[in-house]
């Protein structure tokens, strides 16, 4: 007879004891075994450098586990209508509540989404003025820009016994919409802006068409010069209106032309086809830039950017209608909320004014409900997320969060804090994933992840207090309480890049001018304009170069090698050395292994159960057909290149028989970025944030452009990689770069040569220029939000 449990000491219950979140064996990713207990309804920080397995312990072991567990619950039939997740690679998980993921993707790859859609805010928008909205439209759906009015009428026919049949004619049934039918609820209309195609002081001979490939004295342009259309020594500003018509838009049709019978068509119509009904990605860089400065989207002539019909704008509460609510910025949509005093719909009002609450509490006040949701960056987008769980009733659920301070200036980050305590001391258990040292600081409890990133991290450097991490010794450790000092003497600018009026969503017409050949820093808390004044009024210059914060684009099939254009130079180095085609040494082509098609893996479906995800047996995971692999450069066939880290690549690249110098360029700018643990046939799927966004920056380190403009490059970035960023930026400025950074961490404030804050405050309150200087300018002032915690940082 087994022994039975030993009774708990007096005065506890045996439910208590089950205080911990239990992980042994996690080997996801790079972790080794990783055992690691976590305490549960306290708030515990996850550190460690980019890279060194903090996701691939928090997401994809606790959190998935607790997803797949929760998807078992349902029936076997719900199950097939349900993503398959396969079980998280540890040996044993226990203690595990219902997680709930606040992630950074972004939202609204719908072009109807907006942040009043996806936080349910004009739902209940759309309620309210379905009750009081005077005059009265119609039911909810007559607010809405995601439904059209439909009208049906016909015959409706009823079977009869003995096989006879009654016919009854039906009136018109109209069903209500508030959809903009001009625009089909977009609120933009895209046009072609002609001076950007064609330069009509010109003729065609001259040179008038400046589409990219469309040269004077080419056969493109012949084309239409010699069609018997138009004259191609007249200027295009003095043709007639046929010929205008003809030489724009005339319709396909055969004409004499260039010697034979040729297919002619308007030039307009001609490049929607070859290029504006393109993916921009499959299109060359200089087409692709084209393309983006000659395609404009403009509002809804008919609804006027709204969305909505006619019918939807006429109705109006409070001297509003819901068009001008959504387009309020949320603060003062809370303000207009508060003024309705109608005890009928007293919990539509109630509930309203707790949403715009919350989104003022979490710094996102700024915002309008009519916001596309695809603008929001990844901490707004995530913040935005973390709305609907703020009044949430629910308690003991594990809350997970990928820096949550991404995007907030230091002022922000204090509240965000305080929001994360909130949710802990309802009774929850929440991981946070996180490097600014502000956010560490509230932690109860700190798993610190490392040593380094890649194969050399993935192990548990640290498990315990702030206090205790600081006199740790890890890397976390030693940088937590680093401190950048301003610059005793700055760099003199070569001259300046001037804005004039800027506008663009909150500015106030402003008049910058940024100073060239030097370290520009644009800061200002989160809504005060930095993005609207730079991207929009600097992208699309000739020699700027922006690197966003956009995912990158690729499937499991996509690496660091093939992302970067390095598996072109490795194939041809491969197939010279070998007498034998480039293709061959593509998994995505002529070499690719038969079974597996080049993925390395076999994934099986079986139906409604879960997919079985398996090595390939011909390739064991290689890729590539066992004849590719006999051929080597450099002693090593194409899966071992595939599989060496890039600081490894870069030394077999080198030297000796492998040199290729192509490769070593790029393999140069992945290690200046600090990208020299990845492994070149990584897939792209398996990295981090912070490592995409580098990456994209190491592409374009090789562009020819003069002017680097980056948006918050310390995103994902270890304390530690910090000091190597700033000397990233000045390798870039001292090779004669103007480079300028959007950005709020406070050591790179104190490293720049000139300081552009916005301000003073956020949406309305913000878009004005309310410093200009050099960071020691600021500290001696403290004359703005920006200037008291960059002073603090640098006394510290």
């Amino acid at each position: 007879m087994a022994p039975s449990t030993p009774p708990p000491p007096t005065g506890t219950h045996p439910a208590d004891a089950h205080d911990v979140i239990r992980v042994s064996g996690a080997r996801e990713n790079n972790l080794r075994d990783v055992s690691v207990d976590l305490p549960k309804r306290r708030l515990t920080v996850f550190t460690g450098v980019s890279g060194s397995g903090k996701s691939s312990l928090v997401f994809a072991t606790v959190a998935a586990e607790s997803r797949r567990l929760i998807d078992e619950t349902y029936s076997t039939f719900v199950q097939g209508f349900m993503p398959s997740l396969p079980r998280p690679d540890v040996d044993h998980l226990s203690g595990i509540t219902t997680a709930i993921l606040v992630d950074q993707e972004r939202m609204g790859a719908n072009v109807r989404s907006t942040v009043g859609t996806v936080t349910d805010a004009h739902a209940m928008l759309r309620s309210l003025f379905s009750r009081i909205g005077d005059p009265y439209v119609g039911p909810p759906t007559a607010f809405s820009f995601n439904v059209p009015t439909s009208r049906a009428s016909g015959v409706m026919s009823t079977e009869k016994a003995g096989g006879g049949t009654e016919k009854k004619i039906v009136r018109e049934q109209v069903y209500l919409g508030g959809m903009c039918p001009e625009c089909e609820g977009r609120g933009t209309v895209s046009d072609l802006d002609l001076s950007v195609i064609v330069d009509e002081s010109k003729s065609l001979n001259d040179g008038a068409i400046l589409v990219p490939g469309y040269k004077a004295d080419g056969w493109m342009v012949r084309g239409f010069s010699e069609s018997g259309f138009v004259d191609g020594d007249t200027p295009v500003r003095d043709y007639t209106d046929t010929e205008r018509h003809d030489f724009l838009y005339r319709d396909k049709g055969k004409v004499k032309a260039l010697g034979m019978n040729m297919t002619y068509q308007g030039l307009i119509p001609k490049l929607r086809e070859s290029m504006f009904s393109k993916d921009p990605e499959s299109l060359q860089p200089h087409v692709r830039r084209f393309v983006e400065r000659a395609a404009v989207f403009g509002p809804c002539p008919a609804c006027g950017g709204t969305r909505l019909n006619d019918s939807a704008r006429s109705a109006v509460v409070a001297g509003r209608t819901i068009a001008d609510v959504a387009a309020m910025q949320i603060t003062d949509a809370a303000a207009w909320v508060r003024g309705i005093d109608d005890p009928g719909v007293a919990p539509l009002t109630g509930a309203l004014e707790h949403l715009f609450d919350s989104f003022v509490e979490i710094g996102l006040g700024y915002l309008s409900l009519d916001r596309p949701a695809g603008t929001l960056s990844g901490g707004e987008a995530q913040r935005v997320k973390m709305i609907r769980h703020l009044g949430s009733a629910l308690t003991d659920v594990t809350y997970v969060f990928d820096e949550p301070t991404i995007g907030l200036h230091p002022h922000d980050i204090a509240r965000m804090n305080q929001l994360l305590v909130d949710l802990r001391d309802k009774g929850n258990t929440v991981l946070v994933v996180e490097h600014k040292p502000e956010a560490i600081a509230v932690a109860d409890h700190v798993v610190d992840l490392g040593p380094g990133a890649g194969t050399d991290g993935g192990t548990i450097c640290y498990e315990g207090t702030v206090d205790g991490l600081r006199a740790s010794g890890t890397l976390t450790g030693k940088h937590l309480d680093d401190r950048v000092a301003v610059k005793d003497t700055v760099r003199q600018p070569t001259g300046a890049l001037e804005i004039r009026g800027a506008n663009q969503n909150n500015l106030q017409g402003i008049d910058v001018d940024i100073p060239t050949g030097v370290l520009t820093v644009v800061t200002g808390v989160a809504g005060s304009g930095k993005s609207s004044l730079i991207h929009g009024n600097l992208a699309g210059r000739d020699g700027v170069v922006v690197v966003d914060q956009g995912a990158i684009k690729g499937s499991r099939r996509s690496n660091p090698a093939t992302y970067t254009g390095l598996l072109e130079p490795i194939r041809k180095a491969f197939a010279k050395a070998n007498g034998v085609k480039p293709a061959l040494f593509s998994a995505n082509s002529e070499g690719a292994c038969p079974t597996c098609k080049g993925n390395g893996r076999i994934y099986t479906e079986l139906g409604f159960m879960e997919t079985v995800e398996t090595p390939c047996e011909d390739c064991g995971g290689k890729r590539f057909q066992a004849a590719v692999l006999d051929y080597t450069l450099g002693g090593k066939n194409i899966a071992e290149v595939l599989d060496l880290s890039v600081a490894q690549a870069h030394d077999f690249f080198s030297a000796g028989d492998a040199k290729v110098p192509a490769v070593t360029t790029t393999l140069t700018h992945l290690r200046d970025v600090g990208l020299g643990y990845l492994h070149l046939g990584q897939p792209l799927n398996t990295l981090s944030g912070g490592e995409r966004q580098r990456l994209k920056l190491a592409m374009h380190m090789g562009d020819p452009g003069g002017t680097y403009v980056l948006d918050e490059p310390t995103t994902g970035l270890h304390l530690a990689d910090v000091a190597n960023l700033l000397s990233l930026l000045d390798q870039l400025v001292d090779a004669g770069k103007t480079v300028i950074v959007i950005e709020h961490h406070q050591a790179v404030m104190a490293h720049a040569d000139h300081l552009i804050d916005l301000g003073p405050g956020a949406g309305n309150d913000g878009g004005a220029v309310v410093f200009e200087g050099t960071p020691a300018e600021l500290v001696a002032s403290r004359s703005t939000l920006t200037g008291e915690h960059l002073a603090e940082y640098v006394d510290a």
